[in-house]
């Protein structure tokens, strides 16, 4: 059986961070949605996207083909629901389709026909990711469900002597290095990838992921529902956020309820509010209509895509949303919506050349032995593009 999981109108709704992915692509727990589909079916996946990211995220039809929603997270339930599917039947809740089996579909255009299909109703609960900031809201549950997932019938590596660890729900995977440290899984798990370091007087409270190759540097301080990807640099404080994968965060200053995404980089001793100082609900600004959107969150922070980066000494201000490859530095506080390909100097905003930017990230891949394909700056490109009206409108709250 293949397994498609493709994008719905969640896919706008997320932006920016699903500009240079699928929504399935988004990690949220330990493991990315597509990966927690791939573990639970068995199956490998592919993915209906939009046309210019589907040459890196194939899509692959059979007529027998299940497809499935790429902004629902499985739990026990609904897959067992999705597996009693027989071709020409499609499971809903409410006006969400959640899954179908045996639909015709076109390769790059996330449309899906369903004249004639018997529609199932499901009533249970589920998890769906809507918003960028259902990420950290829904972390702590994904990486409960997750590390059940992955550490089931599986023992455990062990760690130095030099730790202390609390309670008795942690699992560390082969050629984790960590020393002198402190582990508190008493309120929920602590998950250490493979080949992960923590490195001398960090302090970690679960639930907490720490995927491959990833690194907590030294005295890092980490509170509940957080998750580092993989091969991530880290250190200062981190509360509920979750870092996508491949971005450092390498020195002190806060990071809290936030959405990080991959390849960023936050420069020594920038700061996020996560609360506003009159406590009112916190505002993030919604690229599908070009406005601000009241979340109903009193603690909100920042939500940056992938390729940002900013200077020493940043301050975001409670709900940033900073888009795709912007540059942010100088003194003060940057707007609440920075656009995407963006050269922000506080007060003085101006186009980050498309050649310029693909220029740094041929520099920062290489740092880490990748290279920029002609697909990625086809990705680039396309984002580029598809962001220039918002460089051109005002935005402030």
């Amino acid at each position: 059986m293949t397994i498609t999981l493709f994008d719905d109108s969640a896919r706008d709704s997320l932006l920016p961070l699903t500009f240079t992915r699928p929504v399935a692509k988004l990690r949220v727990g330990i493991l990315t949605i597509a990966e927690k589909w791939a573990k639970h079916l068995d199956s490998d996946v592919a993915f209906l996207t939009v046309a210019y990211l589907q040459e890196k995220y194939p899509y692959d039809h059979h007529v027998d083909s299940l497809f499935i929603n790429g902004s629902v997270c499985p739990d026990e339930y609904l897959v067992e629901a999705i597996g009693a599917l027989k071709s020409g039947e499609a499971l809903y809740a409410s006006d969400i389709l959640l899954a179908v089996r045996g639909v015709q579909a076109a390769s790059g255009v996330p449309v899906i026909n369903l004249e004639g299909f018997k529609l199932i109703s499901y009533s249970r609960d589920y998890c769906r990711i809507v918003y960028p900031e259902h990420i950290f809201l829904h972390n702590e549950q994904e990486i409960v469900r997750d590390f059940e997932l992955i550490t089931a019938g599986r023992t455990s590596a062990s760690l130095s002597s030099t730790n202390t660890i609390l309670g008795d729900q942690i699992f560390v995977e082969e050629g984790v290095e960590a020393e002198c440290s402190t582990f508190n899984t008493l309120k929920g798990p602590v998950y250490l990838g493979r080949n992960s370091g923590v490195w001398e007087g960090c302090m970690v409270r679960g639930a907490f992921a720490l995927c491959e190759g990833a690194q907590l540097k030294m005295g890092t301080r980490i509170y509940a529902k957080t998750t580092i990807g993989p091969y991530c640099r880290i250190g200062g404080e981190i509360n509920n956020a979750v870092i996508m994968g491949y971005s450092s965060k390498g020195h002190d200053g806060y990071l809290g309820n936030s959405v990080i995404g991959e390849w960023c980089n936050l420069g020594a001793d920038t700061n996020n509010s996560n609360l506003k100082n009159n406590y009112a609900s916190v505002k993030l600004w919604d690229y599908a209509h070009d406005c601000y959107r009241d979340t109903g969150l009193q603690f909100c922070g920042l939500i940056m895509g992938d390729h940002s980066k900013c200077s020493v000494n940043t301050m975001f201000n409670t709900g940033t949303v900073v888009g795709v490859s912007s540059n942010i530095f100088g003194a003060g506080f940057p707007e609440n919506f920075v656009p995407d390909f963006s050269w922000y100097g506080i007060g003085n905003n101006t186009e980050y050349r498309l050649d310029k930017a693909i220029e740094t990230t041929e520099r920062v891949f290489a740092r880490r032995e990748k290279e920029l394909d002609k697909m990625e700056r086809g990705i680039f490109t396309a984002v580029f593009e598809l962001t220039k009206h918002y460089r051109n409108i005002k935005t402030k709250l």
